[in-house]
């Protein structure tokens, strides 16, 4: 094997290589496969958190299920916050400017600080007020308000989490990660188990033994998740500023405060935000058309959205590959190799959550077995996931170009196609749907949108990747 063949695919495409199709594909699986082990350990996360709220019973879950489209919205401002200097990050390490990208990590980490603090404080404030303003009942109230308090103030370890494991994934560093989002899995069921149950007994191979329990319920689901993502905080950071290859920390480097960096942080930032601001605040209206349908929709709605996570999460792993490839082929000034990764990238997207929902349109019933033991949470939420599944393939599309556009840096297309297909089609279709058919009907309308979202995304995709030219582009 020669010397060049031992270097990583990524980088021979940052040495300008020609890269053949199968090694194309392989950069692809190489970068994905990580990410979507990443993706999908978040995923089990999820489903621990319900499953274990679960057992408390309906009412603790359609609590959580109530304020879950506002977690997203800040997670997704969380998000934003971080893209805006990972992409620069990717473009830096691509052009092989190492040490303007170490100086967009340290920019970076101090500015999503500030924001996270600024984030903390407007969700501590409305923690008391939300679960009202989205129509929730005074029996959810109370556990609600406690379990979006705790996330309010976890928020600084939210941020971090998104700006460390993206700053790293940029670099091509998709493992470590990937590894430490399964760490924070298995934090998450050890603090969820000694904090929302009471202590208990229980026999291991003919022993009993007596374990620890605090009993705070969902203030413990929330606790246990804050506790595992201030752990990983503490690794990725590590990982991130002393280990990194491209990133770490070097002695005689100090912070520069570039106003270059911080306008485009912001010129990239800012579309992800309302794009998140677009999609959750349609989710929050989501949540209040669903809402009116009692306790049982609520919880079926909840428990539904988090098992069909499990066909998304590999599509979200392989747009966060695709953000990587092409920012840091566009870095390297190669745009047609970007553009033509930037396609393959979304048709692996497609392929792969074409057969993720068809396993869930199979194994539904079995998939909400695992996450309440009511029959009747159960019963509806196979049915609504049934009708989703047909949604599944162009979903993919949309998640890969998403991630394909912010490797660009062309961020705001996401948020003007967001805005047309939740506010034009989801939103309307579900109120009008959800009167006749409930809960379904309000399912039907998301698996149409999702297919018109994905059907949008191909095209601008095929239209604005033509734009991404570079000046002095190598050969291709």
């Amino acid at each position: 094997m020669t010397k060049a063949t031992k270097k990583p695919l990524l980088e021979r495409m940052r040495d300008g290589e020609e890269l053949s199709l199968s090694l194309q594909t392989a950069m692809i699986f190489e970068l994905s496969v990580p990410a979507i082990l990443a993706q999908l350990s978040s995923l089990i996360m999820q489903y621990i958190d319900a499953s274990m709220v679960g057992r408390i019973g309906g009412n603790a879950s359609a609590s959580i299920g109530l304020i879950s489209s506002s977690t997203w919205l800040f997670g997704g401002l969380s998000i934003a916050a971080a893209t805006g200097f990972t992409v620069q990050i990717a473009k830096k390490i691509g052009a092989k400017d190492e040490k303007g990208a170490r100086n967009l990590v340290r920019e970076g980490l101090v500015c999503v600080l500030l924001f996270a603090a600024v984030l903390t404080a407007v969700g501590a404030s409305i923690s008391s007020k939300l679960p009202l303003w989205l129509h929730g009942g005074e029996e959810l109230a109370k556990d609600a308000s406690v379990y979006f308090l705790v996330f309010a103030l976890s928020l600084p370890f939210v941020v971090l989490n998104y700006a460390a494991a993206g700053m790293l994934q940029c670099s091509g560093n998709m493992k470590v990660p990937g590894i430490l989002e399964i760490i924070m899995c298995a934090l998450d069921v050890i603090f969820n188990a000694l904090l929302i149950f009471p202590a208990r007994k229980l026999s291991v191979l003919g022993r009993t033994f007596t374990l620890p329990g605090a009993d705070l319920g969902v203030t413990g689901a929330a606790l246990g998740t804050a506790l595992a993502q201030a752990v990983t905080v503490v690794l990725l950071l590590y990982f991130l500023l002393v280990r990194s290859k491209e990133l770490h920390l070097r002695r005689g480097e100090k912070l520069r405060w570039v106003k270059k960096d911080i306008r485009e942080a912001i010129r990239i930032g800012v579309p992800v935000a309302v794009e998140q601001t677009i999609t959750c605040g349609a989710y929050i209206a989501f949540t209040r058309i669903v809402s009116p349908l009692g306790a049982l929709a609520l919880a079926a709605n909840s428990f539904a959205i988090t098992a069909e996570s499990l066909c998304y999460m590999p599509g979200y792993g392989i747009g966060a590959s695709a953000t990587t490839i092409v920012g840091q082929c566009i870095g390297a000034k190669r745009s047609r190799l970007a553009r033509r990764l930037g396609f393959m990238t979304t048709l692996v997207g497609i392929l792969v959550m074409t057969v993720t929902g068809g396993l869930m349109f199979m194994f539904s019933p079995f998939m909400m077995s695992l996450l309440t033991p009511d029959k009747a949470i159960r019963t509806l939420g196979a049915h609504i996931l049934r009708i989703e599944a047909f949604a599944e393939p162009m979903y993919g599309a949309s998640i890969v170009a998403a991630g394909v556009f912010r490797g660009a840096g062309d961020t705001a297309v996401s948020s003007v196609l967001n805005f047309i297909s939740m506010w034009t089609v989801r939103i309307p279709l579900a109120a009008i749907l959800a009167p006749v058919y409930g809960l379904s009907g309000i399912w039907t309308a998301m698996c149409i949108e999702l297919c018109v979202r994905g059907i949008l995304f191909l095209v601008l995709l095929s239209i604005r990747s033509r734009k991404w030219n570079c000046e002095q582009e190598q050969g291709d």
